[in-house]
């Protein structure tokens, strides 16, 4: 084990020497991804309406299931009511017979809401997927033009962590090379009246 640390080391080391002349020709730049996404006046539009989607399914899903539980309470009558030894025979089995058909109906309800259920959450799953990836495409697209047009060549997303839930960028010499207020104000820019916060506005017109 020993062993195998000190060729890691060393070859951390000896990477780092060699790699270490190829960085410093190269001009980095960093974006916080996560401020730019969270801020983005498209992604709160779009959570705003998965919101309201979610709103009406759940409206949907409550009056189906209010519709089982009165369903289930006359079927609870029915078959009580084909106890009754007060009726006759006859009516005793039209009354179950009554109550068979309304168990298959309750049967068919809740497999009904089962299936509304699995389709709404699939529903609003892609929902959020598409509005997720076509939001990233957006800010990808703005973050390379910003990089391309100011000279640099990689640009590293200091909101980005580890598998283990650790930050993957530990140090950043500060603010002259980070292109987060630059991509959000741009972003921000063609925003509707009263979507854009003060944090996002371009630097001018802020007060």
């Amino acid at each position: 084990m020993k062993n195998f640390l000190t060729r890691s080391f060393c070859l951390v080391f000896l990477l780092s020497l060699v790699a270490g002349p190829v960085w410093a020709q190269e001009r980095l730049a960093t974006v916080d991804l996560k401020k730019v996404f969270e801020n983005y006046w498209k992604r709160k539009e779009g959570d705003a309406a998965i919101k309201e989607r979610v709103a009406t399914m759940e409206k949907e899903n409550g009056e189906m299931l209010e519709s089982f539980k009165k369903g289930k309470e006359e079927y609870n009558t029915l078959l009580a009511s084909a106890n009754d030894p007060a009726v006759s025979t006859d009516e005793k089995d039209k009354r179950k017979k009554a109550s068979e058909d309304k168990l298959k109906q309750l049967k068919s309800t809740e497999e009904s809401i089962a299936q509304y259920q699995k389709q709404a959450r699939e529903t609003v799953e892609q929902q959020m997927r598409r509005m997720r990836e076509n939001i990233l495409a957006e800010i990808r697209t703005a973050v390379n033009a910003k990089a391309q047009g100011a000279g640099y060549s990689l640009v590293i997303d200091t909101a980005a962590e580890t598998v283990n839930g650790t930050p993957v960028v530990l140090y950043s010499a500060g603010k002259d090379h980070d292109l987060t207020e630059g991509v959000l104000a741009q972003l921000n820019a063609a925003a509707p009246a009263g979507t854009r916060t003060e944090e996002s506005k371009p630097a001018t017109e802020k007060k």
